[in-house]
This record gives C-alpha cells, sequence and structure tokens, in this order.
C-alpha cells in the first residue's frame, strides 16, 4: 500500500495512528513490534492516555513513521500541535528535587540559589531553567544510549529486566519535563552524570560538568548552555 496522503490539518497522533493501521490492516502489537516497545504503550497512546512524545523525539518518530508508511514529518508536526494544546504552562519543579539539584551545585552559589528560590514568591522562571537544562543534559546521554543496543541488553540483565522494558525506560525518561521530574529520575539519569554545575544570575548562562570516574580530556571540559 502506498504512504498516506499529506494531511491539509494535523490530526491527534491516536486518530493518525488508528487510521493508518486500520489502512495498513495491521495491529497495535505489530507496531509496538517494529518499535521495540511493550504494547501497553501502544495502546495508551492510542487511548489518550500517553501525551505524544516532544515532535523532535526521533526514537518514536522514525520507528512508527517507517512502519504506519507516514510522509516524514507527519508525526511531529501532529504532536506539536496537539501538544500546544495544552495550555498548563510551565510549573516548578517538586521542592525534593530542587534541593537534590541544588546538592550538585557549586556550594557558594547553591546558597544564594536556595535564599532566592525559597522567598515568599521565589523566583520560578530561573528554577525551571537550570531544572530544564538538566534535565537536558541527562536526557541527551539517555538518546544515545537508545542507539546502543548491545548497552541496553547488558542492563537490562544488570537490572533483571526484558531489554523491551529497558527501552521502555529510557524512552519515558524522555518525555520528563522539569515539573514532572522525580527523585527516582535524579537519582538514575541525572546524579549519575552531571557531577557539578554553576549558573551566572545575571545571564542565567550555566556551566555544567559532567561526571566521569576517570576523566579523558574532552570528558573533562565544561558544558555551556
Amino acid at each position: 500500500m502506498a504512504a498516506a496522503a499529506p494531511m491539509k490539518h494535523p490530526l491527534k497522533v491516536s486518530e493518525l495512528m488508528r487510521r493508518r493501521l486500520k489502512e495498513l490492516q495491521r495491529t497495535p502489537g505489530e507496531l509496538a513490534e517494529a518499535m521495540q516497545v511493550p504494547e501497553s504503550y501502544i495502546a495508551d497512546l492510542l487511548a489518550g492516555r500517553r501525551r505524544p512524545p516532544a515532535p523532535g523525539r526521533t526514537d518514536v518518530y522514525d520507528r512508527m513513521t517507517k512502519f504506519l508508511r507516514l510522509h516524514r514529518n507527519e508525526l511531529s508536526t501532529s504532536a506539536r500541535a496537539e501538544r500546544e494544546e495544552d495550555t498548563g504552562g510551565h510549573r516548578r519543579p517538586d521542592q525534593k528535587v530542587r534541593k537534590l539539584l541544588l546538592d550538585l551545585c557549586e556550594p557558594t552559589r547553591a546558597r544564594a540559589l536556595s535564599r532566592r528560590l525559597t522567598e515568599k514568591k521565589g523566583d520560578p522562571a530561573l528554577e525551571i531553567i537550570i531544572a530544564q537544562r538538566l534535565l537536558e543534559v541527562a536526557q541527551g546521554f539517555v538518546r544515545r544510549q537508545l542507539d546502543d543496543e548491545v548497552g541496553i541488553r547488558v542492563a537490562a540483565n544488570r537490572e533483571g529486566c526484558t531489554h523491551i522494558e529497558m527501552r521502555l525506560r529510557l524512552i519515558d525518561f524522555l518525555d520528563v519535563t522539569a515539573d514532572s521530574l522525580t527523585v527516582t529520575d535524579h537519582e538514575v539519569y541525572v546524579r549519575p552524570r552531571i557531577a557539578t554545575w554553576d549558573i551566572d544570575l545575571e545571564t542565567h548562562a550555566m556551566k555544567i560538568v559532567l561526571r566521569s570516574h576517570e576523566p579523558e580530556p574532552r570528558q573533562q571540559r565544561a558544558l555551556r548552555v
């Protein structure tokens, strides 16, 4: 069957998936197998129980696009339109997570930030910027990890879960935002990768130093964002 015709108006991701599965006479289970995710992941997307991944999530949309024979940017366009309808805005990170992130900060700066963020009105915009940038660094590592099938299988064996379950854990973390970051996310994905960080309170420029037990010259470089 030929590829789907381009859409004039973006459908919801769930509607687009259902339409193409029906047209191609394929099942959610077959799509899940092609994407190497549990069938429950596809079921949640189809039912609208799971928010569509961000438009730039090639780890999800590239495989789905190929299986459903869609145009290259069709899914990302639908995801962008659907996510923009969410008018909830960005919220501040959980207080426990904020403390853990500050524990990684340069001590003098951490004390200044703690006072600033715990004032009566605080500085929610700054708090969101810090959490989001640290999260983006950790998610960058996870994106690369998703390309390492051998590494995923080794990690799955170590954690006592299946290869598919481990892939889903990584995929789920890539859906995390600053306001949904949990203590577990921090301990599993953020703290093992970030050694320390600092921020200029005037320009909001951040210096993030990656963690390494045996640093090589390129690993010692600070990541400026």
